[in-house]
């Protein structure tokens, strides 16, 4: 903010753009605070998946996204399935 007041006071888009940036910021800190610093929202509540996950109604598993098709093409690995481990 100091360098565009001091430097470019009359670039109007540059500072209607750093507000839109900080506003951006400001609501995105706000809503880390009502998800108690998460990024996004549980759609269930943990006690809820983990009696799914003990029950087998849900699994558990690591998302992985291809970083060069990440809007097409994605896996979700299970635990214990296609690991190399043994035992």
């Amino acid at each position: 903010q100091n360098y565009l007041d001091n430097f470019w006071p009359d670039l109007k888009a540059a500072h209607e753009l750093f507000d839109s940036i900080l506003q951006a910021q400001r609501e995105r800190e706000s809503e880390s605070q009502e998800n108690n610093g998460k990024e996004y929202p549980e759609h269930l509540p943990v006690e809820i998946l983990e009696a799914g996950i003990k029950s087998g109604r849900y699994i558990q598993g690591i998302l992985h996204v291809s970083k060069h098709r990440a809007q097409l093409e994605a896996l979700v690995r299970l635990q214990g399935f296609g690991s190399k481990e043994t035992g």
